[in-house]
């Protein structure tokens, strides 16, 4: 077991596991590459304003039978020129050709600017996510760090009753040895002593299992126990809490918020679909062939070389007439996101105002609960000197004595975890505010 003296000299401060949590905690790594993915999405969506520039080389070898006729648009049968020879031979010879094709769409009635509104529209949800993820993370590892405090205290608290017990059945067995009182007394005392031990037992394994969920945070610094500093000794000043709130400044509703706007911007992307499409294009290409027009060939290399030149300017004008159906309906499903986002949002800012009501009755009630809590254990000592000192005269039985060892501990574990139980109600606070700095700084960061 590792003793109090031991874990003061290998302790932890918050600082350090906040510090440790921000820097490499996983999911906050995450939360940041999302961002530079959505970001980097967003320099694509950018792209779209640019002129589209493909060059070809191509050289074969292949016959040049060629006829009359049509066929529809495929991918299958290749292409060819010129005209029809007459025959029908399986000689070849060599056709080459190179070139380049220059398209660019000079308007298209707002499409790339909506695009590009909703990738960054994801961009700032994204930015929202992590800031949401951040404050969770570093919530979770101080209030990790503040619940193996308390399970800390409640094992002082349960070796000093078994302490007293040791003592207590010490002078208890002497007066049964003197035939003072009698032996049931002993054993009475020592069925107590049992349940504080295994109070204690309790304790210990509340430490390790809290002392596990911060090395989740922190696990460079080896799970050393926390150092008390004034968490234990002092209360949070909590003049400067307001009791307004305004929900806007907490990053999950920051979130909605980007979310609601991703969504409206997606649907104006959508609406923009269902448009011609212009597309300005310019071509200089050359070909070469090693067939003459009368059906003889070229004998050698001929027609490796482009040596026939020509270019085109132009504009593509296209438009998909049926497309209509599928981008109403696709409008219809992201309308419907759009709904659901928004009210999404409206039960976000709900809940967190329910969270922020609870959160001051909390921090009011532990405030509270700390400054009785002395008055609790002085009361409770007394009680317990005096039913002691009753024992020892014949003047009461050795249950008013365990009654009152009883009353001593709990208000001794209660007292011990109520200054605690104020940060921690001091840092559910600010977590539902969105704004940690305040405990952070009060706290020793």
């Amino acid at each position: 077991m590792v003793t109090i003296a031991q874990e003061s000299a290998n302790s932890t401060s918050l600082s350090a596991v906040v510090s440790e949590t921000e820097k490499n905690y996983p999911t906050i790594h995450v939360s940041q590459e999302e961002v530079n993915a959505s970001a980097a999405r967003l320099a694509l969506a950018r792209t779209a304003y640019l002129p589209r520039l493909d060059g070809l080389a191509q050289f074969n070898r292949g016959t040049r039978n060629n006829i009359f006729g049509t066929l529809l648009p495929q991918t299958v049968v290749p292409s060819i020129s010129g005209p029809v020879i007459g025959t029908n031979n399986s000689g070849s010879a060599w056709g080459s050709a190179t070139g380049l094709l220059v398209n660019w769409q000079p308007f298209d009635f707002g499409l790339r600017h909506a695009n590009v509104a909703a990738a960054s529209a994801a961009r700032d949800k994204a930015r929202a996510t992590e800031q949401r993820t951040e404050l969770e993370i570093i919530a979770g590892s101080a209030d990790a760090y503040l619940t193996e405090l308390a399970s800390m205290s409640t094992r002082t608290a349960a070796a000093a009753a078994v302490q007293n017990w040791e003592t207590l059945k010490t002078s208890i067995h002497a007066l049964v040895a003197a035939q003072l009182r009698p032996g049931a007394d002993e054993s009475r005392v020592e069925a107590e002593r049992a349940a504080a031990v295994n109070q204690l037992a309790l304790a210990e394994e509340s430490i390790e299992a809290s002392r596990a969920t911060l090395l989740k945070f922190a696990p460079q610094s080896g799970a050393p126990a926390p150092s008390p500093g004034r968490l234990q000794t002092e209360l949070p000043d909590l003049s400067a809490v307001e009791v307004s709130f305004a929900p806007s400044q907490n990053p999950a509703a920051a979130e909605q918020e980007a979310i609601v706007k991703q969504n409206t911007a997606k649907l104006h992307a959508i609406e923009r679909s269902w448009v011609p499409q212009f597309n300005l294009e310019g071509a200089g290409y050359a070909r070469g062939t090693g067939a003459e027009t009368d059906g003889q060939r070229l004998s050698g290399a001929n027609g490796l070389a482009p040596n026939v030149g020509n270019y085109v300017v132009g504009v593509n004008i296209t438009f998909s007439f049926l497309d209509f159906a599928s981008i109403h309906a696709r409008e219809s499903e992201q309308a419907a996101n759009l709904r659901a986002a928004k009210g999404t949002e409206d039960l976000t800012i709900r809940t967190l105002q329910e969270q922020f009501a609870q959160s001051l009755a909390g921090l009011k009630a532990a405030k509270t609960i700390a400054e009785n809590t002395p008055v609790q254990v002085k009361s409770a000592q007394i009680a317990l000197d005096q039913a002691t000192a009753r024992y020892k005269a014949g003047l009461a039985p050795i249950d008013d004595v365990a009654q009152a060892q009883r009353l001593l501990v709990q208000a001794q574990i209660d007292d011990s975890v109520a200054r605690l139980n104020v940060w921690r109600a001091f840092l559910r606070i600010q977590f539902v505010r969105g704004d940690l700095q305040p405990f952070l700084d009060q706290a020793g960061r």
